[in-house]
């Protein structure tokens, strides 16, 4: 079962502050972009597998074979893609203080980037006030490293020190 998010031991101190908020805010316009597009791509790609123009002219011809996996593999993005929005339309970040430990939901920087620790859409890179964040997932290893560690802690592999926490 999934732990609900926040954790239990943040959420009396929620995104406080509004830069979360507006974090939050970027996050979802860039999904609602991604999925918009993708969605038109996958459409795309199911027209092209179903046209009959696309149908096999020999035996060694697979255009419509190729065209019918590429549907249903963006079909499935657009599911994923659909599924990480309607979570990040209900989340809350918590607010954590520079001497907390790293936890679901901590904008951990360090001198390798900013990393935002989220539940889904790990890998999204987003530009928020002039910093790239990256979103990482419990499935990333460097998101389970971080866990627990604090503001001026490092890591070996990859080498890192967590210079703040948000």
């Amino acid at each position: 079962m999934r732990e609900r998010w926040p954790p239990a031991r943040h959420r009396a101190r929620l995104a406080a502050r509004p830069m979360k908020s507006d974090l939050l805010d970027r996050i979802r316009a860039e999904l609602r972009a991604n999925l918009e597009r993708l969605s038109r791509a996958a459409c795309e790609a199911h027209a092209a597998a179903t046209d009959p123009g696309s149908k096999a002219e020999g035996k060694y011809d697979t255009r419509s074979l190729e065209a019918s996996y590429l549907a249903a593999g963006q079909a499935r993005q657009v599911d994923e893609l659909a599924d990480a929005l309607r979570i990040f339309e209900s989340l809350t970040l918590p607010d954590f203080a520079g001497d907390d430990e790293i936890d679901a939901g901590a904008l951990v920087g360090t001198e390798l980037g900013t990393f935002l620790l989220v539940p889904v859409a790990g890998g999204l890179e987003i530009v928020h006030d002039g910093t790239e964040i990256t979103l990482l997932t419990p499935d990333s290893a460097l998101y389970r490293k971080l866990l627990g560690m604090r503001a001026g802690e490092s890591l070996e592999t990859p080498p890192l020190t967590v210079r703040s926490l948000a």
